[in-house]
């Protein structure tokens, strides 16, 4: 049993945070599942612009594409992506019949320019689902206000989504309570939920660099409390990941859930660590995988981070150890009057546009490739 496998012991899916046709191809993907116990995959429009943008891959089929009379980039794009989800749902079909529906999923985003458009991210959810045509697939609708809204419907309707951009408790409770709306909408309507599946990506090394910098700053600026400010350097991110999933055991306890588990048979939505891969250069990189195993999670984790942990990671269940530090953490974040409200708002807010960003750049490659493909 290796490190990755280990974890998965404790109760915890890893899932591998990339996607390319190489991988596909090349039998990748599949030695990550047989080798390391990967169940799953994640993806975004900045690793589809990594994986697109760079060699060749997709020039013969965006040569076809073109060819049959498809010329805008967003549908080229379209097609290739959904191309490599299907192919990724099947290389994890086995894994979700094994688990009974439980794992073995494969995320695709919808646009990032519908992050405040409910009605918008629906529809496009709708459609992609209908597209890709796999039992095993999750939508990937941001935690926006609007997100929340699709989420209800989504679920509503037996569509397995992946909410993603959380960074706060308050946005993450937001998600769950639309999730067992959902599954109560499902149930009422048709009777089991033993097949739909959501999790709730929550975002970690993001809230570090933010709240370090913010740290940091003030401890430069003489701040009388920086002896104060110093202790909680590198420790907030995970501090927020301990608390948001004791507030998951609490929501997914409620005699509400109970009496509606019992009835649909319908699972609890899961807690997903995103963002795992450490941005400090003095930080472990495997930090943020060792310190948030815990079971029933998901850690979706990147390449390069999936390889450190191989090599040299701990595993051993610490999410649900010192919950009482993590609380002091906040309160002193309260005492000293830090701004961590308004930092996880522009968090969400810089995420959308990163997503836009990369959307553009993809866009951007498609445009090129296909005007080199001379059809």
């Amino acid at each position: 049993m290796n490190r990755l496998q280990a974890v998965h012991a404790l109760g915890q899916s890893i899932w591998v945070d990339f996607i390319s046709r190489e991988l596909l191809a090349s039998g990748g993907l599949r030695r990550l599942i047989e080798d390391d116990a990967v169940t799953g995959l994640t993806s975004n429009p900045a690793i589809f612009e990594k994986a697109i943008g760079a060699g060749g891959d997709y020039d013969a089929a965006l040569r076809t594409l073109v060819a049959a009379g498809t010329r805008e980039p967003a549908t080229l794009f379209e097609h290739l992506a959904i191309d490599d989800i299907r192919a990724a749902a099947d290389e994890f079909r086995k894994v979700y019949d094994q688990t009974r529906a439980a794992d073995g999923y494969v995320s695709l985003e919808v646009s990032p320019r519908l992050a405040n458009d409910a009605a918008g991210t629906i529809a496009q959810a709708r459609r992609l689902w209908a597209e890709v045509r796999r039992d095993n697939l999750m939508i990937k609708v941001p935690g926006t206000a609007a997100g929340v809204e699709a989420v209800r419907t989504l679920i509503g309707e037996g569509i397995n989504v992946n909410v993603t951009l959380l960074f706060s408790r308050e946005a993450y409770r937001a998600v769950a309570e639309a999730y067992v709306d959902g599954v109560e909408t499902w149930t009422q309507r048709n009777g089991s939920a033993a097949n739909i599946a959501s999790v709730a990506s929550f975002f970690v090394s993001r809230i570090d660099a933010a709240m370090d910098a913010e740290l940091q700053g003030r401890i430069d600026a003489g701040d009388p409390a920086s002896a104060r400010l110093q202790k909680l350097l590198g420790s907030v991110a995970i501090a927020n990941a301990r608390l948001a999933y004791q507030d998951s055991k609490a929501i997914f306890t409620t005699p509400r859930w109970q009496q509606l588990a019992q009835q649909s048979r319908a699972r609890p939505q899961r807690l997903l660590w995103a963002s795992t891969g450490t941005k400090n250069p003095a930080f472990r990189d495997t930090l943020y995988v060792e310190e948030l195993i815990g079971p029933d999670t998901v850690n979706t984790v990147p390449p390069a981070t999936l390889d450190a942990f191989r090599d040299h990671g701990e595993a051993r269940s610490r999410l649900q150890q010192a919950i009482g530090e993590a609380q002091a953490v906040f309160d002193e974040i309260d005492a000293l009057q830090l701004p961590f409200a308004s930092i996880v708002e522009r968090l969400v807010v810089d995420g959308v546009q990163l997503f836009v960003d990369a959307d553009d750049k993809l866009l951007a490659a498609v445009t090129r490739k296909r005007d080199a493909a001379g059809v």
